[in-house]
């Protein structure tokens, strides 16, 4: 399959422009049936065996570490980001007077969880201030050069979620090697749509979910961890993370061990037969994209989205500051109301999202510059550029 077929993979009529892949993507039309069939086989209940208990787990965990560039043994399957994020909190140490650093802005579920870690171990949580000249990469860095050893955790992403703008984590992890302090990097509005290398990049915990870029089912997601957190305490003692669980007729002959690497970590219920078929399907589809080649094509058309915004009197980030995918069109100055536009832009069939004082605008393999010239014929007729 090539890009320029990758729309009819989907349920996506000619007239609608969906550029809001960053609030949810649209899952693909092989998964819808997978999804029927799924249901249609738990309503015969008899037709699942062993083998479905455990075979598509270790599928799906297999594409997440592919597109992840990691191992397969540091992948658990969760049913969101938090879930992730509080399993890597539960098992990462704080100094009494440590830090935790994060982004001004940065999505809740980066939040809470580090604020928990912080009031139990006597530290704070640090948050560096969104700056003037839009690089995240220098402020992060310059703010772990003051903190020193004292930063004991920094979570950031690759992209700023509400506007895409880009930090390059690999200096990032860097300078929490050379500081001592944990990488925990969420993933949700990257993988999917750009190349992304754990190993690379120097984490220690990857979160993320599959109901975004993934194009797969909601409350479904991962994280991964590095080997020397694989030994710790899961957020809930289920039995199929246990040795032993595939033998069901032993089941009450308990084990204190665990199933191998981070499976220990998989929630309760991990193989769930709704689910898992369809973020296998959409997964599968995904990999026969690759992530270069869809992060190319979007980049392409966000391009073509900034040049005709900027027409428009629309504030834009220069190239260097745009993710390849993701991206903010700043209505201040404009005497433009966001909601308002969004609804205007919503009735023409044009789907992107506000988030603050900014249009967010997002783009997928399916995406075509006829969506992009949606968007802004759209635009204009809102108002942008009077």
């Amino acid at each position: 399959m090539t890009l320029l077929d990758v729309r009819s993979a989907f349920d996506l009529p000619d007239d609608v422009a969906y550029l809001n892949c960053a609030y949810m993507g649209p899952v693909p039309l092989d998964a819808v049936e997978a999804g029927r069939r799924a249901v249609a086989r738990k309503g015969r209940p008899w037709t699942i065996g062993l083998e479905d208990f455990f075979e598509p787990v270790e599928e799906l965990r297999g594409l997440l570490a592919a597109l992840l560039h990691a191992d397969v043994d540091g992948v658990a399957i969760t049913p969101s980001v938090s879930y992730g994020l509080a399993t890597a909190a539960r098992n990462l140490t704080l100094a009494r007077d440590g830090v935790v650093v994060v982004l001004e802005g940065q999505f809740p579920s980066d939040v809470y969880c580090w604020r928990e870690l912080a009031a139990r171990s006597g530290g704070s949580v640090h948050t560096v201030a969104g700056p003037a000249d839009g690089d995240w990469t220098a402020a992060v860095l310059a703010d772990l050069d003051r903190l020193g050893d004292r930063a004991g955790v920094v979570s950031v992403p690759p992209c700023h979620w509400a506007d895409g703008s880009p930090l390059d984590l690999t200096p990032v992890g860097a300078a929490c090697r050379r500081v001592g302090a944990a990488f925990v990097v969420d993933s949700t509005q990257w993988l999917g749509a750009a190349p992304f290398d754990t190993a690379a990049v120097g984490a220690d915990v990857v979160a993320g979910t599959t109901y975004k870029w993934l194009v797969g089912p909601y409350s479904l997601g991962f994280v991964w961890l590095a080997p020397h957190l694989r030994g710790g305490v899961p957020l809930e003692h289920n039995w199929i993370g246990r040795a032993g669980s595939d033998d069901f007729a032993s089941l009450v002959n308990y084990s204190d061990e665990y199933r191998p690497g981070a499976r220990r970590y998989d929630m309760g219920e991990v193989s769930n037969f709704l689910l898992l078929p369809v973020a296998v399907a959409s997964l599968r589809l995904l990999a026969s994209w690759g992530a270069e080649v869809v992060s190319a094509h979007a980049r392409v058309l966000t391009d073509r989205i900034a040049a005709g915004a900027t027409r428009l009197g629309l504030g834009v980030a220069p190239p260097a500051g745009r993710s390849p995918h993701l991206m903010g069109l700043r209505l201040h100055g404009t005497g433009l109301d966001p909601s308002a536009l969004a609804a205007a832009l919503a009735g023409d069939d044009v789907h992107v999202s506000v988030r603050g004082d900014s249009v967010r605008v997002s783009a997928h393999a399916f995406n075509t510059v006829t969506d992009v010239d949606r968007l802004l014929a759209s635009l204009a007729r809102a108002g942008a550029g009077r």
